[in-house]
């Protein structure tokens, strides 16, 4: 089907309208219409080839709520008029111990990225949500839950569910002491759902420019990274802490904050880090570990708690047109917290 998004033409052109053909429906595809799309920082990234490997024309997007306007004839969950989304995948290879254990995300031949990866059946490149419809195979797709906000649900797709599977990996709860390190749409997030989940929770960051937006979060406490008495303070109290920080930066401050047999979780940068010093770690059994996202039934499992919780993302509503305006704001940190497109303002 023929359809309108925009593309990057090269890692140095602005977003500009694309139009393209979406894949003929498979027997278990859907088709959406985009409702809303979030902007996440992996989009700027992408678009930019900070990460290399970036194919052009490329459409970004990977927070996607729209709804079901067709469906293949092997097609059972999903029917027209629903209210559906989709995250940062649309395919795996469904044989492997990680896609049967529900991990889709760390499947052993690869996931498909929603945009910029090639197509498992036909080899296309996969093009994102910065569009006004999307094909996908049923088992990638989620429900909605009825009481949550079409309008603020986008960005749970990616940073919803990227803080979310660390913080029930490592069994949050009531009684769990969690830091979140950075702010920005992934740490507003952590913070949301640690809450969320019982957790005693504080932010920690470089200033205390944000303990008042931390607060107004639910952040129960707030740490001041730059504070070397505070920090002193605040050693071996915490049972966890989610770095969400999307850039290269040191992670000695943060190792002597853990308790014993504590977990330090990169969500955010993606490459090199500062080499960690291993004292504090061995010392105390401590630990740094990476999460990705989570897998489709896990993601369900977020949107489901969401719904329960009535828990959403702080979001800036913007036009199509708009989205270079958006990069350039959000390379500046110039976002509370989570850019969203509504797909209204783009027509074929």
């Amino acid at each position: 089907m023929k359809t309108i998004g925009y593309a990057v033409q090269t890692s140095t052109s602005p977003l500009a309208p694309y139009q393209f053909e979406r894949r003929a429906l498979r027997d278990n595809d859907v088709t959406i219409e985009i409702l809303y799309s979030g902007v996440c920082h992996s989009d700027l990234h992408m678009a930019r080839n900070d990460w290399g490997g970036s194919q052009y024309p490329l459409v970004p997007g990977h927070e996607i709520v729209g709804k079901v306007i067709d469906t293949g004839s092997a097609v059972t969950k999903f029917k027209r008029g629903d209210h559906v989304a989709v995250g940062c995948m649309v395919d795996s290879c469904q044989d492997c111990d990680q896609c049967h254990n529900d991990n889709e995300q760390y499947c052993r031949n690869g996931f498909t990225l929603t945009y910029g990866s090639p197509d498992r059946h036909s080899g296309e490149m996969t093009q994102g949500g910065y569009s006004k419809h999307l094909v996908v195979r049923e088992e990638f797709l989620l429900s909605i839950p009825e009481n949550l906000d079409l309008s603020r649900a986008a960005p749970l797709l990616c940073a919803g569910i990227t803080t979310y599977s660390p913080l029930r990996e490592w069994n949050v709860g009531p009684g769990s002491r969690v830091g979140v390190v950075g702010m920005g749409g992934l740490g507003h997030m952590a913070i949301k759902l640690a809450v969320g989940l019982g957790a005693h929770v504080t932010v920690i960051s470089t200033s205390v420019n944000k303990q008042a937006d931390a607060m107004d979060l639910g952040a129960h406490e707030f740490l001041v990274s730059k504070d070397d008495q505070a920090m002193a303070k605040g050693a071996s109290g915490f049972d966890l802490i989610i770095d969400t920080v999307p850039v290269n930066h040191d992670l000695n401050p943060y190792i002597p904050l853990l308790d014993h047999d504590g977990t330090l979780v990169l969500v955010g940068q993606i490459g090199p880090i500062e080499g960690p010093n291993t004292a504090p770690m061995i010392f105390g059994r401590r630990r740094i570990a990476g999460s990705l996202i989570g897998g489709i039934a896990e993601t369900q499992e977020m949107l489901d708690f969401c719904g329960r919780m009535n828990i959403l993302p702080e979001c800036e509503m913007i036009r199509m047109d708009e989205i270079n305006t958006a990069f350039e704001r959000m390379e500046k940190s110039d976002v509370r917290y989570r850019f969203v497109i509504d797909m209204a303002s783009l027509s074929i």
